[in-house]
Formats: C-alpha cells, sequence, structure tokens
C-alpha cells in the first residue's frame, strides 16, 4: 500500500490527525456544497473518517494534499472507490479559497491518477462532479476527461445532482 506520493511542490499523504481542524472548518462552509457540506463537527469528523477509514477497507484512498515543507492538509484528492460508486474514481477537493487558483488540485489529481493507473491497475476512471462545480468541471477538462451521459451515477444520486466526466484511458 502505497501511502505517501511527491510531486514538485506537494506530499500527498494518508489522511491523519493533524488534518482534523481544517477538514472541520471546511465542512462547516459553504465550499463543501458539493461534497456533502456544509455540515456540523460530529458529521465532518464522520466524513473525515471515512475518508482515513477507506485507506484500511480499500488499501487506497484519498491523499490529504500537503504543499512541501507545511504538515497540514490543505484538500484531498485521489483514489476513492465507495461501495455505492459504480465506477472507480479519482476526486479531489481544496479546502479553502488561501489555496484554491494555484494548481494544487491540477497537481494532485495527476499524480494521482497516475498512481491509480501504475501502481492500483485502473483503467477506467471517473470524476463524479456536482452540476454547478464549475470548478471541478474545468479541472476535469483540464486533466482531459469528458463528460459521459451515458455512464451510471452513485446511488443514492442520479444525472441531475451527478455528472460523470471520463478520464482518458492508457498511460499516466
Amino acid at each position: 500500500m502505497t501511502e505517501r506520493l511527491e510531486t514538485q511542490r506537494l506530499i500527498l499523504r494518508r489522511p491523519n490527525h493533524l488534518d482534523v481542524d481544517a477538514a472541520l472548518a471546511f465542512y462547516a462552509t459553504d465550499r463543501s456544497r458539493y461534497v456533502g457540506g456544509p455540515a456540523n463537527a460530529a458529521d465532518a469528523w464522520r466524513k473525515l473518517a471515512a475518508f482515513a477509514g477507506h485507506w484500511d477497507l480499500r488499501g487506497y484512498g484519498l491523499f490529504a494534499i500537503v504543499p512541501s515543507g507545511e504538515s497540514a492538509a490543505i484538500g484531498l484528492a485521489g483514489p476513492w472507490h465507495p461501495i455505492n460508486w459504480p465506477e472507480t474514481e479519482i476526486g479531489w477537493h481544496i479546502w479553502s479559497t488561501e489555496h484554491e487558483g494555484k494548481g494544487y488540485a491540477h497537481e494532485a489529481a495527476l499524480a494521482t491518477r497516475a498512481h491509480a493507473r501504475n501502481t492500483l491497475g485502473w483503467t477506467d476512471i471517473v470524476s463524479y462532479i456536482a452540476p454547478g462545480n464549475d470548478r471541478s468541471i474545468a479541472l476535469a477538462k483540464r486533466l482531459g476527461a469528458v463528460q459521459d451521459h451515458d455512464a451510471p451515477v452513485p446511488t443514492p444520486q442520479d444525472a441531475s445532482t451527478c455528472l460523470v466526466f471520463r478520464h482518458p484511458t492508457g498511460a499516466a
């Protein structure tokens, strides 16, 4: 199980206790509306615990995005496949506006997608994105993903609450 990746500017590691405060702060705001928020502290804790627990259940999961030289995460990105997801996903979210627009999500998504292909053996990868989440839609397109109108969506969602972007197949 690979629990740490490095890029030019980022450390991507398994989520841990250092990430709780930033995650809870994120889920308390409207910024989290596209990923199940806003949520109170107890519900946000459960979400972060699910992300951390996914590692134990699947052997992989979303990586905490940590800028080099820092210790606390600024978001999450990586492979994700809960039991009700019909396909394997690369997901991402940046927790504060302070870290938006710097290419961190793009850098993390590229690295974790390569990891999913080269280490986990994934060939088909999607990203599930809520309609209206224009920043994530733009990032998916920048990554070469195209909307797949015929793809199944995670239950209990439907096509009105979830868009499916299919990443290009082949080498990372």
